[in-house]
């Protein structure tokens, strides 16, 4: 029976690490897929891994129609096994449908990998949609640490070093306005303080920070 599994976790938590795994493995058994993904941080039509791991796929964007380009690698004879969705945050929910009709109505599995929430606690809409319409939804079991040494959860963003909780849902690489924007994983408790490791090291303490990565 196929399913449709949303693996799901903040960033730097390995989902890009385990699609490309999880595509390896299934290419060493002769299966034969499509992996897929939007917006990597690298550029159009790869996956990268923060481990260094990269690879093809085929970009997603927002006029995409999943079923019309299965359909048709099927009916010219070419062979589809499985479907993998990086990024799978930044989909259209109509594209989330899309997928889960793939796996009802042609019995191929989809294994779809993408952050819950943007830097607002927001759902992103294919996320959302995943959520809702998923067989399985997976948290991966490792993830990143808050400057604070608990368990990062919430994705913060940071405009010149200063956390905001307003804008454009959507900003990934270099926005050309001169202003350095960067992300950040928080516990939830500081998420909500808006208190980021450059804050704490300015206000709490002279005291090098737990988890602070210029520590080590």
């Amino acid at each position: 029976m196929a399913e449709l599994v949303f693996h799901t976790g903040p960033m730097d938590c390995g989902k890009s690490t385990l699609a490309l795994q999880l595509d390896y493995i299934q290419t060493t058994h002769g299966r034969i897929g499509r992996v897929f993904t939007s917006q990597d941080r690298a550029g159009n039509g790869v996956i990268t891994s923060r481990l260094g791991l990269t690879a093809a796929a085929l970009e997603v964007a927002a006029d995409f129609d999943f079923w019309r380009y299965v359909i048709g690698e099927l009916t010219t004879g070419k062979r589809v096994d499985y479907i993998v969705c990086d990024e799978a945050q930044f989909y259209q929910a109509e594209q989330v449908d899309q997928l889960a009709r793939i796996v009802d109505e042609l019995q191929l599995d989809v294994y779809a990998f993408g952050i819950l929430a943007d830097f607002r606690t927001r759902l992103f809409a294919g996320s959302q949609r995943l959520v809702e319409l998923a067989d399985r939804v997976e948290t991966l079991p490792l993830g990143p640490l808050c400057w604070c040494g608990a368990r990062g959860t919430h994705n913060a963003r940071t405009v010149d070093g200063l956390m905001v909780t307003e804008g454009s849902q959507v900003v990934v690489g270099d926005t050309g306005s001169g202003r350095e924007v960067r992300y950040e994983v928080l516990c939830r408790a500081h998420h909500r303080r808006r208190m980021t490791a450059t804050r704490a090291k300015a206000t709490l303490s002279p005291d090098p920070l737990p988890f602070d990565p210029e520590n080590f």
